[in-house]
């Protein structure tokens, strides 16, 4: 039976505000050591120029990412989730170290061979992040919106500080003997560590929150069966589903194909999303911003602006009144993000640096805003079993805007010839 509240209201119970820490820090190491890599962009670049580091490792995440999340969303309702996430988390946590540890057995030299290397540590982490994202975003979808919200500004905040902690090595090691090595070694065991973190955080402590055992509780109730394990996790072991069984209609549900069918707009609305904000960032900004005065800390203040801003957009919609709700006015704001393709391009030809900061800050905050309006909008209505669900085919179709994005983004080299050597040139 769903563990209930002295009043009756689970918000009441206690560790809302701990639970709301935890996902937060779930959703740091959800993207910490895909976000690492992508910040230590200057090193790959000086280790392989002639394999579009920026562009190529994405594209290696991505097909990884997609392809395993769709296999995921089909059978959802038969997965365990916390097998899931551990598994998933614990695969972040192996292939940060396996980073490390290929650097330091090559002692920071190129070649195809560690580029290879590289690349297929990219796939393990498109994989870590299908089994984490989809199923930390379907498991909070039943849960409160806060919840949620708290996980997706923990997916920009991984980006935030993997961009502070870049300025900051580079800062540190700029003149020293090796420093970009040193930098991306430093990166990688900070990453190493915090995987480590997330994967005890979720083994140990989410489980045992007494407001996420009754939100748990209540999904099984609905007839949900990937929280079993959960339950067990947080002392629960009697079988919840027992107390619907005397009315069936309880156990209905509806189908993954109806629920996309019900809510296509929101899965064309995150699909839309992540091609733009992806065809951009990272690899347009990383190669295709030209040679400025401000050299190698050019990109990287780009970089650093975006992260910032999807962070502060991610939190705007806590404020009631700033949260947009609206099904026409969603795909309206997410449409006219578009415009953001011919001003960047003009901007890159006759703007200065101030106007390429300005569009690529909004371009972080209107990703970070209106991802958060979309999740947390569109699973109200739902039961437990159904809005996990739904989380599982929103990110599903965010991840592929993402490859539509890296793979659209390649396009910004068109009429540029063969590229024999990056724009990461100008910037060392």
């Amino acid at each position: 039976m769903p563990l209930i509240s002295e009043n009756g209201d689970p918000n009441k119970l206690k560790g809302k505000y701990a639970a709301m820490l935890v996902c937060w820090l779930l959703g740091n190491g959800c993207l910490f050591s895909w976000n690492s890599m992508l910040k230590i962009e200057d090193y790959y670049a000086t280790l392989f120029p002639r394999y579009h580091p920026s562009r190529v490792l994405s594209l290696v995440y991505q097909p990884f990412a997609l392809g395993v999340l769709a296999i995921l969303t089909y059978k959802e309702a038969k997965i365990n989730t916390r097998r899931r996430n551990l598994f998933g988390y614990t695969l972040f946590f192996i292939s940060s170290l396996l980073v490390l540890v290929l650097d330091l057995a090559t002692s920071g030299k190129g070649g195809i061979g560690t580029y290879i290397g590289i690349c297929f540590i990219s796939g393990a982490f498109g994989v870590a992040d299908a089994h984490v994202q989809g199923g930390m975003v379907g498991d909070l979808s039943y849960m409160l919106p806060e919840f949620i919200q708290s996980f997706l500004a923990g997916l920009a905040a991984s980006g935030a500080l993997t961009s502070g902690l870049r300025l900051i090595t580079k800062a540190a090691f700029e003149n020293s003997r090796d420093g970009l090595r040193k930098g991306a070694i430093l990166f990688f065991a900070i990453s190493t560590f915090f995987e480590l973190l997330c994967v005890l955080l979720y083994a140990f402590v989410f489980p045992k929150l007494p407001i996420v055992k009754y939100y748990r509780s209540k999904a099984a109730s609905e007839g949900s069966k990937t929280v079993s394990a959960d339950l067990a996790a947080g002392g629960i072991y009697a079988e919840p589903v027992q107390e619907a069984e005397e009315d069936p209609k309880r156990l209905e549900r509806l189908s993954t194909k109806e629920l996309l069918f019900k809510n296509m707009d929101y899965a064309l609305d995150m699909f839309l999303i992540y091609a733009l904000t992806l065809s951009i960032f990272p690899g347009f900004l990383s190669e295709d911003t030209g040679s400025h005065r401000w050299g190698g800390w050019y990109v990287l203040v780009l970089l650093a602006m975006y992260d910032a801003w999807d962070l502060i957009g991610r939190y705007i919609p806590l404020v009631k009144c700033m949260k947009l709700e609206s099904r026409k006015g969603l795909t309206i704001a997410i449409l006219s993000r578009f415009l953001l393709v011919p001003a960047f391009y003009f901007t890159v030809k006759y703007g200065d640096q101030g106007c390429m900061i300005m569009l690529t800050s909004f371009l972080g905050l209107t990703n970070g805003y209106l991802t958060v309006c979309v999740l947390t909008s569109a699973p109200k209505g739902y039961k437990g079993p159904e809005q996990n669900a739904l989380g599982n085919i929103l990110v599903l179709f965010l991840l592929g805007g993402i490859f539509a994005g890296v793979t659209l983004d390649w396009l910004w080299l068109i009429g540029k010839g063969v590229v024999k050597g990056s724009n990461h040139a100008s910037h060392k």
